[in-house]
């Protein structure tokens, strides 16, 4: 009786099923689509996102067999514009699908990935709706922005660690850090997580459930210790067959699909893709902390002291967090995303959804309560952003001279981002994604450790 009474605890209702909720996302987002293309026909102010105009005039001339960097302001792989090339020929609303179909898609493999570490369905389904539910995200797709498809393939690529198919897991990781370039900093947590300890030929490696520890208060010394002995083992070992096999497959990929662009569309391709990704200075406003002196010295050449001292902070804080966390390998790339979005020189809206897709994956393993915690920290971070939104308005849409304040507003959207990162690390309970063969040497120099 007891037993059955837990289950249907752990069960939610009918309604919020997930795959109820499918559903229900799929049939919002039709629906949005939908409208705005009412909207577009209808009003002075756009549903469209504009970046999604650029997308498919650059497929337009995809398929009319011209170079799709001839539409400027285009700075994404070939790929995409090939993607959407149904939209010069079978709709213009074809982008808008794949993008919202992909966005459910992320839906279906968060659901999926805390399901094989057995988190309860009822915690499942309350972490998949904010992502589904979330109106940022049902917004961005709908809006025709392309961010979806990279946060399914980031997550497909978890999945297939999961299920110790590294090879497909390079696969994407090459394809996805060519299509969108930010996800290269995954490379270092997801190296030092391909242990021989974890990854076996031929076995699946094993995965710390949710209910592993659930009692367990903040990481104890002895773990702290157990952690650093396997972090150095691990850099050791650096050269291990599956490191190496990931590293040439993703590797080769990568250049690939390159190699194949660059043999297309030239310099274009190499300058539009990636340079400027590497190099980009936008005197436009935006939240990050180094618009304004970029904007004050727009007309002149940034040093190169100048440009490493901006890639500073993210580097620093890319290797801390790796340094830390990535035996939790989830919650690293959740933490790394957001420290680089924090810390980027250009920082825009839709950069939001990169660890927006990760952040139900993280949730169950998390201390804090939504009252009050939650709540706070929540309020800060959208209060920040409405805040900054406020003076960005001011100069956008009055054109009153605001930019100090505008950019007092981008530092305390950093502290606000900072703050909110820091809660998250202090009420995160630590759970390695994968379990390991534990040898009787390292047992022997953890006790020498204590």
């Amino acid at each position: 009786m007891s037993r059955e009474s837990e289950n249907t605890d752990d069960e939610p209702p009918k309604w919020m099923q997930f795959r109820s909720l499918l559903v229900f996302s799929m049939l919002l987002r039709v629906f949005l689509i939908v409208y705005g293309e009412w909207q577009d026909a209808h009003m002075e102010v756009r549903y469209t996102d504009v970046d999604y105009i650029v997308f498919s005039d650059a497929a337009s001339l995809m398929a009319s067999g011209e170079s799709p960097y001839k539409r400027t302001t285009y700075r994404y792989s070939p790929l995409l514009a090939l993607l959407l090339t149904p939209n010069s020929f079978f709709h213009r609303s074809w982008g808008k699908f794949l993008f919202s179909a992909s966005d459910l898609l992320v839906g279906w493999f968060v659901h999926k990935i805390l399901r094989e570490r057995k988190v309860p369905e009822k915690i499942c389904t309350y972490s998949v709706m904010v992502w589904l539910l979330n109106p940022f995200t049902f917004t961005i797709g709908t809006r025709g922005n392309c961010e979806p498809i990279v946060c399914a393939m980031i997550l497909w690529i978890i999945i297939s660690l999961m299920r110790g198919n590294l090879s497909q897991a390079a696969f994407w990781y090459g394809l996805v850090v060519h299509f969108r370039v930010y996800p290269i900093i995954y490379a270092l947590p997801i190296i030092l997580v391909l242990d021989s300890q974890i990854f076996r030929s031929g076995q699946k490696p094993a995965l710390e459930d949710w209910n592993t520890g659930q009692a367990k208060t903040p990481i104890s010394n002895t773990e702290r210790k157990t952690f650093l002995f396997n972090l150095l083992t691990t850099l050791k070992s650096l050269f291990s067959r599956e490191r190496i096999m990931f590293a040439l497959i993703s590797g080769g990929v990568f250049l690939a699909c390159n190699a194949v662009s660059f043999y297309f569309y030239g310099h274009e391709f190499l300058h539009e893709a990636l340079l400027y990704h590497l190099t980009r200075t936008d005197p436009r406003h935006n939240f990050s902390i180094y618009f304004y002196h970029i904007y004050l010295h727009y007309e002149r050449q940034f040093s190169a002291v100048e440009k490493l001292i901006s890639f500073l902070p993210q580097f620093t804080v890319q290797f801390a967090l790796v340094f830390c966390f990535s035996q939790d390998l989830v919650f690293c790339i959740f933490l790394q995303t957001v420290a680089f979005v924090a810390f980027n020189k250009v920082i825009t809206a839709q950069y939001f959804v990169w660890f927006y897709c990760l952040l139900p994956l993280i949730l169950p393993w998390s201390r804090m309560k939504l009252k009050w915690e939650g709540l706070l920290c929540i309020i800060m971070w959208i209060g920040a952003q409405t805040h900054w939104l406020l003076w960005g308005y001011m100069l956008e849409f009055k054109g009153l001279n605001v930019f100090l304040p505008l950019w007092i507003a981008s530092i305390l959207f950093l502290a606000a981002n900072t703050f909110v990162l820091v809660r998250i690390i202090q009420r995160h309970r630590f759970s390695p994604l994968f379990k390991r063969y534990e040898s009787s040497s390292s047992s022997k120099n953890v006790t020498k450790l204590d």
